[in-house]
């Protein structure tokens, strides 16, 4: 076996080049169906390995982001993307000394979850728990009233609740496994508390395993480029779910805030002096849209066509009569040539049978609607100009989502995205918010705007 110069002999993951044989032996035994040059019962049990099955998130990383031995690795992932199974088996490789995860066996390691109880259920005896990864003849003795685990060859495990920071002062251990770290009340402080007593060992370290939240301390780890970080939605594990669940939570959930954090993994970020707040958007959806009286396509184009260009905003709205406005299609484009988002806005035209397309002309001024025109003379095209700064347009609309008169007919990620992080000094990194301004056209045309085209005949 080979070793990585820029690594230390005995680092954890030396060994690699064992599992990249075994995924080879795997992969070649799909492909011809049959293996002559060894025992079918071997085959099997090289196969069932933990070197062989576990993803490539799953498998401790050689590094932290910065090229050198992590400390910290952080696992995020959506519900059921197995995490636990991950944190699970990088345990019992240390316990037992397995080489891609420890040089010798770690003599002490502390598993900390939100509650004791949680540490119990899920990270011992859970489906994907510690007991359930070992071998029966290599299983630790599982000691509940002491809350520990113990292997034959000495090594063990203390379980600690972030409900207590308090009861990790004093114990001092080599490794240390934190479960949906993003939900612990106490998470600054049990976090604080662990370091102190992580000093054990040539080389102690921790791993993450969680759902992301948008918490302080998890922004942290995700900045810095010492701590390694793998990523997985719960559609990565599929095989292993319940028939059927991936299909209900996507069902239900996709593009949701809830969907985007629980079903793949993501932080779903949002600032406090934002116009909109996640609960505003998820109170705005609905399942159904009612007949509509008016539909307004609203177009705001960029101001060149170069690879550094702002995106291009395009968002479809109706209203229907009781003056509710329902938020259609996010269409928008990104870094494109007059002419394509032309073509572009045209097809959202027709496709919603709008009454008219709403441009914003500032950019590009006689310009953009004589685009338009060339593509189809005979779409009627609304031109608007700002006048007042994207804070002061915006605030209305904002007022409407809050008085609950604006909906949602599907989820838009990216647009509301930029909903949320839109604040009085703009957006951050002094992005261009173009969807949301194509967003704010469009329902300022429909809802408060004194102007209305005349509504035209269409097929519901």
């Amino acid at each position: 076996m080979t070793t990585d110069p820029a690594l230390p002999a005995t680092w954890p993951g030396y060994a690699k080049s064992l599992r990249r044989l075994l995924l080879e032996f795997n992969r070649q035994q799909k492909a011809t169906r049959k293996i002559d040059l060894i025992d079918p019962r071997l085959a099997d049990y090289f196969l069932s390995t933990w070197a062989a099955k576990a993803r490539e998130d799953q498998w401790p990383p050689l590094t932290a982001r910065n090229g050198q031995p992590w400390t910290t690795w952080l696992v995020m992932g959506g519900r059921g993307a197995g995490k636990t199974r991950t944190g699970a088996e990088w345990v019992r490789g240390l316990a037992l000394g397995e080489p891609d995860f420890s040089a010798a066996p770690v003599g002490r390691i502390a598993l900390i979850a939100e509650t004791a109880a949680d540490a119990r259920d899920v990270m011992v005896e859970g489906v994907s728990g510690i007991l359930s990864v070992h071998k029966n003849f290599e299983r630790p003795d599982w000691q509940p009233s002491r809350r520990r685990l113990e292997w034959k060859n000495g090594a063990v495990a203390q379980i600690f609740s972030a409900e207590d920071p308090e009861s990790l002062r004093g114990p001092q251990f080599e490794c240390a496994w934190l479960d949906e770290f993003a939900k612990w009340r106490h998470a600054e402080e049990t976090f604080n508390m662990l370091q102190f007593g992580l000093r054990l060992g040539t080389h102690p370290r921790q791993l993450v395993t969680t759902t992301p939240r948008p918490i302080p301390l998890l922004r942290k780890f995700m900045d810095d480029p010492h701590v390694a970080v793998s990523h997985a939605a719960t559609v990565r594990n599929a095989e292993n779910l319940a028939p059927g669940f991936l299909e209900r939570m996507i069902a239900r959930y996709a593009g949701t805030r809830l969907g985007r954090q629980e079903i793949d993994g993501q932080i779903i970020e949002e600032r406090s002096d934002a116009l909109w707040s996640r609960a505003m958007i998820e109170a705005a959806r609905c399942d159904v849209t009612p007949p509509l009286k008016r539909i307004a396509v609203a177009i705001d184009p960029p101001a060149s066509s170069s690879h550094r260009a702002d995106n291009c905003g395009l968002v479809a709205a109706g209203i229907d009569a009781d003056g509710f406005v329902y938020v259609l299609e996010d269409a928008s484009l990104a870094a494109a040539r007059p002419q394509k988002w032309a073509r572009a806005a045209i097809a959202l035209y027709e496709k919603y049978q709008a009454d008219s397309l709403v441009a914003e002309v500032n950019q590009g001024g006689e310009m953009v609607e004589a685009v338009i025109r060339e593509a189809d003379p005979n779409v009627p095209v609304t031109q608007v100009r700002a006048t007042r700064g994207k804070y002061l347009r915006a605030a209305p609309v904002a007022q409407l989502y809050e008085q609950g008169r604006v909906k949602h007919a599907r989820p838009f990620p990216q647009l509301e995205d930029e909903m949320c992080a839109f604040g009085p000094e703009g957006m951050p990194g002094s992005r261009s918010p173009d969807r949301l301004d194509a967003l704010v056209w469009a329902v300022t045309a429909l809802a408060l705007s004194k102007k209305h085209a005349e509504p035209r005949l269409r097929r519901l």
